[in-house]
């Protein structure tokens, strides 16, 4: 990665920042070592999945390279096939679950499927196709291919604090987009309307704290992820609604 300058440490603040002028972050060696180390695990399971024909992304800090101790690895497959074809993948590779998850975040969203692996590792998939501003929510957190890992590139990306974080050859460069949505969403290759959701989204989460998720369902060995979401739609009316709107 190069010689970097001294890492200067600092709170990193969780809340989202609304004032801010833009601060150049420089990375250390420990730094570039735990994201070469992440991306290299993020990496063998995406080339598992590719080797099925299963092309995936991973989003977030491990896309733009500010990450910590803490950063998990999400891989996710916009448009998987069944669950299946995903599990029998995994179980070729010899790669164990911990466990298996059905998430909605809100009535409105997406319903997703969750493979846990080892820690910090999961897979995740939609089980009903995406509005294009869900699709875009991972553009607009930086969103990274297995070629773009391969070649160890990073892609610009809004973190939690609503910070948009500008890869640099030393670390990156950082700065508040609240004000600057147009501005970013053109930076990101976003429509207009995915940043606005998400800075409100973000500052609201920040007024009323988290709130939970609308539905976690954990799979029972013996259920599939379609038989859960079946048996979800039955039960309840958002989930119904939810898989009408895009004929599932």
């Amino acid at each position: 990665m190069g010689e970097c300058l001294p890492f200067t440490v600092r709170v990193m603040a969780k809340k989202p920042v609304t004032h801010a002028e833009r601060v150049e972050v420089a990375y250390d060696e420990k730094h570039w070592k735990l994201l070469k180390e992440l991306r290299s695990r993020a990496v063998q399971i995406m080339e598992i999945l590719d080797c099925s024909h299963l092309p995936s992304i991973v989003h977030g800090s491990i896309a733009r390279g500010d990450i910590s101790e803490k950063s998990d690895i999400d891989v996710f497959l916009p448009d998987p096939p069944s669950s299946f074809t995903i599990e029998t993948t995994l179980e070729r590779a010899h790669i164990p679950v911990n466990r298996r998850v059905v998430v909605q975040a809100t009535p409105f969203y997406a319903v997703k499927g969750y493979i846990e692996l080892d820690e910090p590792r999961c897979i995740s998939f939609p089980l009903v196709k995406l509005h294009h501003v869900e699709r875009d929510f991972h553009s607009f957190s930086g969103e990274a291919s297995l070629p773009t890992l391969r070649k160890d590139l990073r892609v610009s990306g809004v973190d939690k604090r609503l910070m948009l974080i500008e890869p640099t050859l030393r670390g990156h460069v950082e700065s508040s987009i609240v004000g600057r949505e147009e501005t970013v969403a053109h930076i990101l290759g976003v429509s207009l309307n995915t940043v606005l959701d998400r800075v409100h989204a973000l500052l609201r989460r920040n007024e009323v704290g988290r709130t939970g998720v609308f539905i976690e369902r954990e799979l029972s060995p013996d259920e599939t992820f379609e038989m859960v979401l079946k048996k979800l739609a039955d039960q309840n009316p958002a989930v119904r609604r939810r898989l009408k709107l895009h004929g599932k």
